[in-house]
């Protein structure tokens, strides 16, 4: 599936360095979070669904993602 994110606003993470290597998130309309590479802005995004996004979030906060 496709979605138009031309109307996205996107943003970087407020840690983020100026040298372009990060990622860059848009909350859309819908609820909807898109994830993109900052270095490519008009490659491929990945678009989650609230309820994945929030999900993702709650992992986080629970050290799910954390190095051994």
């Amino acid at each position: 599936m496709s979605m138009d994110l031309s109307g996205a606003k996107w943003f970087k993470a407020s840690y983020s360095q100026s040298g372009g290597d990060c990622v860059e998130a848009a909350h859309l309309d819908d609820g909807s979070v898109a994830i993109r590479d900052s270095k490519n802005p008009t490659g491929p995004a990945l678009v989650y669904t609230p309820r994945e996004w929030d999900a993702f979030l709650a992992g986080v906060r629970d050290g799910e993602f954390d190095r051994p």
